[in-house]
């Protein structure tokens, strides 16, 4: 029999917006627009994060679309272009990225892909840190054979601090110029440490020799410059940033510059001295009086109700502290991002228990004595589910869920068992595999063939869309599989670092 579901909640709640996107699309171009025009002829814009799909923004604050800074750039598609940075040492490492488990040269070609169909330019790709390595050379020959252009900057011995030589024909100097022809150049990159910020600033040396006015900034969505450094928003940002060890500071130059608190992080705020020194060099003075003083991120006034945000961040914070122990469990993490998580889940008082679903899933696992499951839905429902000879729990939690949304009383059995079993005999005794429950794939796939002339299968199905934003936490480490369907279908998953029996 399928597991019984409970409900823990049935309160009916409303979709609620913490922050005006609208707003946001609309004072960060012109923000962008007022920097370029304050350099003169070009502005390097150094974005960090993602372009797109920038899922965590739109977790912490509820309205951000996770394309707004692309949709924010397209109105100033005429007057941008965009460079793609990716490090020879990445590439010779075959770097993957984390979220989409593919390599970040396979990347390049894909952030490519997507710009141009949006209809942006991107001018050239720029390899940073080459030394001279064969499978970057490769790498380069491959993508001049798809007609796209590719430029090469070089290790420069003592970057950073060795200003007086990054600063001439041996340093910055040996790079290649990357020709530009648009007034705002966007620099991005797959990940993390690729070296956006050096190519920018190799290309303001370059600009200068050649008598181009240009300029640099810098966007970086979090921390949020002006926020109070342990609002939940911030501190969701230090979890999310754990495992590269980044810590949100009071800008120290700005404070002394003006008198007012800024958040920043340690790595702009620590590399500012030098940068300071380069900017020096190049143009004999620096436009900037700290590290905040180079960002344009307009995000901190769009903030249109501070309660919903500090709630989503809460959430933030607890499912990256899942999903770091999850990690550690599996081999792929750290004690200390585990214990910085765990900090500073103390540090804003801040316990599991907030969510809801941690909280029902365990109850529920207390009752039946095996893995289970629950997930909320929009209007606050709970629902829980426990495996069974038969299915998983994720599996059992998704049929639960669609018969409740679609009004199917629980006594229906959407998948007769004389189905199950068939499956269940290819999967051990032809396919030999060792877990005879159904996945959640599984399922739907049989879910899906008995649509043809079930209705109350079909319209289980059509409710799969409304789970998209649930939440969901599972007793057990789920397998890969109903990992990947729960992030299709949009729903936030966290899991107890227990593997499955």
């Amino acid at each position: 029999m399928h597991p019984v579901f409970i409900f823990l909640s049935t309160m009916k709640t409303t979709s609620k917006y913490g922050f005006d996107n609208e707003k946001y699309l609309k004072i960060q171009s012109e923000h962008i627009k007022e920097r370029i025009a304050k350099f003169g002829d070009k502005l390097y814009l150094e974005f960090g994060g993602k372009l797109f799909d920038d899922f965590h923004a739109s977790r912490v604050l509820p309205g951000f679309q996770p394309d707004s800074k692309l949709k924010m750039l397209s109105q100033l598609i005429d007057e941008a272009e965009i460079i793609i940075v990716i490090s020879a040492v990445d590439i010779e490492k075959n770097k993957v990225r984390g979220d989409l488990g593919i390599t970040y040269d396979v990347d390049v070609l894909r952030l490519r892909e997507e710009f141009m169909n949006r209809g942006f330019m991107v001018s050239s790709v720029v390899v940073t840190h080459y030394n001279g390595q064969a499978s970057t050379d490769a790498y380069r020959q491959r993508l001049e054979r798809m007609g796209i252009k590719v430029y090469y900057h070089r290790i420069i011995e003592g970057y950073p601090n060795n200003v007086a030589l990054i600063d001439s024909e041996e340093g910055f100097g040996r790079n290649d110029y990357v020709e530009t022809t648009r007034p705002l150049v966007v620099v991005t990159a797959p990940g993390p440490g690729s070296g956006k910020m050096a190519v920018c600033l190799s290309q303001l040396y370059h600009e200068n020799k050649r008598g181009i006015k240009a300029g640099y900034s810098k966007f970086e969505t979090f921390p949020v410059w002006n926020l109070p450094l342990k609002h939940p928003v911030n501190v969701a940002y230090e979890a999310a940033t754990a495992d590269l060890s980044d810590v949100n500071m009071i800008d120290p130059f700005h404070l002394e510059a003006y008198g007012k608190t800024a958040v920043n992080y340690n790595r702009d705020i620590e590399i500012f001295p030098v940068l300071n020194a380069i900017f020096e060099s190049i143009y004999g003075e620096n436009p900037y009086k700290s590290p905040t003083d180079m960002g344009v991120n307009m995000v901190g006034y769009c903030l249109s109700d501070d309660a919903i945000c500090c709630e989503a961040s809460k959430q933030e914070i607890i499912r990256r502290y899942y999903t770091a122990l999850c990690n550690l469990a599996k081999g792929k993490g750290t004690e200390s991002e585990v214990n910085k998580i765990a900090l500073l889940m103390k540090q804003a008082k801040i316990t599991t228990a907030l969510r809801k679903t941690t909280t029902a899933a365990k109850e529920r696992k207390e009752k039946e004595g095996v893995a289970s499951a629950a997930i909320e839905l929009e209007d606050g429902t709970i629902i829980t589910a426990h495996t069974s000879d038969l299915l998983g729990p994720s599996a059992a939690l998704i049929l639960n869920a669609t018969k409740h949304i679609a009004g199917i009383p629980h006594e229906v059995k959407l998948i007769p068992q004389a189905m199950i079993e068939p499956i269940q005999t290819t999967k051990v005794n032809y396919l030999h595999g060792k877990n005879p429950r159904l996945h959640t794939d599984e399922v739907l796939v049989a879910l899906s063939m008995l649509s043809l002339w079930d209705e109350n299968c079909k319209k289980a199905l059509e409710c799969l869309p409304q789970l998209k934003g649930c939440q969901v936490h599972s007793t057990v480490m789920l397998s890969e599989v109903d990992q990947k369907i729960f992030k299709k279908l949009g729903i936030g998953l966290t899991c107890d670092p227990v593997a499955k029996k």
